[in-house]
């Protein structure tokens, strides 16, 4: 059984339409990746699909509702979201930043119970936080403030985790240290992870199933086998790209590319963008 799945989506911004007629199934208790351009409307389906922004029609569907009619503490419990650009946390303490992902649970006047103070450690622990529980986020580097960020996300006890570029700013190893933790918890606790990436390499990687879009709708969506190719490389990105393996994961690998030029590149954004449905 599908979880989350969208159905005929638009989603845009006043007059102007990102995402058309896009149809897609979320894997359940799988790690997806989302690529694609700039603009092309990845994080743009990634906040429709958690109600960070409305949808102008169509439908997002959660366990058979639609989660445009969930109560919002409800959908809290079942989804949790990490934006690209976490608000700022200044003069908190990384324990504090990390309670807010127990807002959800509160009532009454909001105090920590027990089992809040529980989930709240080993959020800390899982992301290799701990240490920094009294120190000020102000105070941690870039890689650190990430995994706090992902720990309030974790705070939240949902089977649902969404990353808008995790990974963004970060130098090599602690992206590789970023996207580790988060294939773990999809392995040892069966959290259902959707992210947007850049990185093609990384989402071959990692990823169970990648959706490719351009122009607001989904080129190819399956397997890392199935989407990164020359054939799908060259259509969402316009490169002529060469695909081998990554000898340690066998899984799929761009190892160089050149731009495409003249007349292969000549493209121009549909003035109609024709419906899309992609499935696992």
């Amino acid at each position: 059984m599908v979880r989350l799945y969208t159905k005929d989506l638009n989603i845009g911004y006043e007059d102007r339409l990102i995402v058309q007629n896009l149809s897609i199934e979320i894997p359940d208790k799988k790690v997806t990746t989302i690529i694609g351009s700039n603009g092309c409307g990845k994080s743009t389906l990634l906040k429709a699909m958690t109600r960070i922004i409305p949808h102008q029609a169509g439908s997002v569907i959660l366990d058979g509702e639609s989660i445009s009619k969930e109560n919002t503490k409800i959908l809290a419990k079942k989804m949790a979201i990490l934006p690209q650009n976490p608000e700022s946390a200044s003069g908190l303490t990384v324990g504090e930043v990390v309670s807010y992902g127990r807002f959800p649970y509160q009532k009454g006047f909001g105090r920590l119970t027990k089992r809040d103070i529980e989930v709240i450690d080993w959020a800390l622990e899982v992301t290799g936080t701990s240490f920094f529980k009294y120190h000020p986020i102000d105070a941690l580097s870039g890689g650190q403030r990430q995994r706090v960020w992902i720990a309030m996300a974790l705070a939240q006890e949902t089977e649902m985790i969404f990353l808008d570029e995790p990974t963004t700013y970060l130098d090599m190893a602690h992206q590789l240290e970023i996207l580790e933790l988060l294939q773990k918890l999809n392995e040892e606790q069966e959290r259902t992870i959707v992210m947007v990436l850049h990185d093609l390499n990384q989402a071959a990687r990692f990823a169970d199933f990648i959706i490719a879009m351009k122009f607001g709708q989904i080129v190819k969506a399956g397997t890392p086998e199935d989407v990164i190719t020359n054939e799908v490389l060259r259509e969402v990105f316009q490169i002529d790209a060469q695909i081998g393996k990554d000898p340690r994961t066998n899984k799929p690998m761009c190892i160089t590319y050149n731009l495409l030029k003249g007349e292969e590149k000549n493209e121009k954004i549909p003035t109609t963008i024709p419906t899309t449905v992609a499935s696992i």
